[in-house]
């Protein structure tokens, strides 16, 4: 696979807090009951239809900056026209965050037109609700990736993919060794807790635009399929390349009552490929 044996090892968690929003970084999660980290997409915003107000329709988003503190659930945001300001998301006696009436009046000024906050601590918010776990890359899929535009610095690159655990120790688009075909899903640990890898993340438009603007890179889909075309390792494509604007793999967690968690540093282990059960 590489010129040295790879020692896979969990190198960071990153939790996305409000769906779209800036991510935090732990040392170490938790897992609620629908299988996706706490504290990741929990929160995501809606428009007066309940359809999301996410980067993928609105592009003001990316200009939203954010600051969750996963201990108080104090969501701090800040805006270039707009006052920063902190909100309060611990529950009421209903149950909803305490400062819902102040910051859908926040947000809404900011859009222009009525937005809210859902919450959800069992399921979150997640892309892929068949693959509802966290998403996994190696840092060096994002240094490679990076790589190919000269203007994006691997930080950067991380911002717009927004993987949730980090593999490191790998060479890049080792976690391709994660997925299978359509028909199967292939087992593997991080620490104790135990994974499948369902398939190849298909990304959208958000990667190819600006984390802090919202801006497009000219050319960024086309030359992210020309490279990843002529970087595809041995052990990666199967049937999920109908396309290669793929990188990241969505995963499911099994057996989450015993509160599993994951750290920084855990060994990550690869086991079998075996049928795909839903």
């Amino acid at each position: 696979m590489s010129d040295r044996d790879p020692d896979p090892r969990l190198a960071r968690i990153t939790v996305y807090p409000v769906k779209s929003l800036d991510g935090v970084d732990l040392d170490g999660a938790r897992f609620v009951s629908g299988g996706a980290l706490e504290h990741d997409r929990t929160y995501a915003l809606v428009d007066a239809d309940g359809g999301y107000v996410n980067g993928k329709r609105e592009r003001r988003v990316h200009r939203l900056r954010s600051e969750f503190d996963v201990e108080s659930r104090t969501l701090e945001l800040s805006a270039p026209d707009r006052e920063s300001t902190a909100f309060d998301l611990t529950r009421d006696e209903s149950g909803d965050p305490q400062d819902t009436g102040a910051l859908t009046e926040w947000l809404s000024a900011y859009f222009g037109y009525p937005v809210s906050l859902r919450h959800d601590r069992t399921h979150g918010f997640p892309d892929d609700t068949d693959a509802s776990g966290p998403t996994v890359i190696s840092t060096a899929t994002i240094r490679e990736v990076a790589s190919w535009y000269p203007d994006i610095s691997p930080d950067e690159m991380r911002r717009r993919l927004r993987a949730n655990l980090e593999i490191g120790g790998v060479p890049a688009f080792w976690e391709d060794t994660l997925f299978d075909d359509r028909d199967h899903v292939v087992s593997f640990t991080v620490g104790d807790v135990e994974f499948e890898g369902v398939n190849p993340c298909q990304r959208c438009i958000v990667p190819s635009r600006d984390p802090d603007t919202g801006e497009e890179t000219a050319g960024f889909r086309r030359r992210f399929v020309t490279r990843r075309e002529e970087t595809m390792p041995p052990w990666s494509g199967g049937d999920w390349f109908d396309h290669t604007f793929r990188v990241m793999v969505n995963t499911r967690v099994e057996a989450v009552g015993r509160e599993p968690s994951v750290s920084v540093g855990d060994p990550v282990t690869v086991g079998e490929t075996r049928p795909a059960d839903r």
